[in-house]
């Protein structure tokens, strides 16, 4: 029976037969589960390879209690409205619009945003940061006490330092080595949670290049 937050998504022929060549290519096959849906998203969205051994991906577990708190209703926050618009499933609350920098400080609008958000939100919620490492940077300075932190920030500039902090903290956490990655990337990590069973039908449907008609 399907949550009514997470409504059963179709899925598209283009997309299966994008996953079969993505599967191709790669073998996620030993991956359990989420981390694999997680992966494979992740790979299908940027269409880089890389991401199989770039992706650092916490226990299955871990995933597990995510997609299961977002089923129940977990608060989503994004850290820049082009995160919350690639995530589908459920609105996320992004306050980067309502937020004020303050240079004088080292005060990044994205900062003042997560301070906005988790002044909303509170503990237990899910954040996918995509875009500004100063976004992460200041999550992992507050008591925010997340469910997961989904840090795939972009930029030459602090984003391999932020997601090398983010694994540091001890927090449960998605990120990734290098300085690639992206509000397309992190929102498609947080679908791969708020579709859980969707990988079923991808696996169940997934044919071999001699089996597809």
């Amino acid at each position: 029976m399907k949550d009514a937050m997470n409504p059963r998504r179709q899925v598209h022929p283009i997309e299966r037969e994008s996953y079969r060549r993505l599967r191709s290519r790669v073998d996620t096959s030993g991956l359990s589960p989420l981390r694999r849906a997680v992966t494979e998203r992740v790979i299908h969205s940027s269409a880089d390879l890389g991401y199989l051994d770039d992706l650092v991906l916490p226990d299955e577990s871990v995933l597990r209690a995510a997609a299961d708190a977002l089923a129940a209703g977990a608060p989503l926050v994004a850290d820049v409205e082009m995160v919350a618009a690639g995530i589908t499933a459920r609105r996320a609350l992004c306050r980067v619009r309502d937020a004020e920098g303050d240079p004088a400080a080292g005060l990044t609008r994205s900062a003042a945003a997560v301070r906005l958000a988790l002044a909303e939100v509170g503990p237990g919620a899910v954040w996918v940061i995509g875009c500004a490492p100063t976004a992460l940077e200041e999550l992992l300075r507050l008591e925010a006490r997340p469910v997961l932190v989904i840090g795939l920030p972009v930029g030459f500039v602090g984003a391999a330092e932020s997601k090398a902090a983010l694994r540091a903290s001890g927090l449960p956490g998605v990120s990734n080595i290098s300085e690639k990655g992206g509000s397309a990337v992190a929102a498609a990590a947080a679908n791969a949670l708020l579709y859980p069973d969707l990988y079923d039908d991808l696996h169940d449907d997934a044919q071999s290049p001699e089996e597809t008609p």
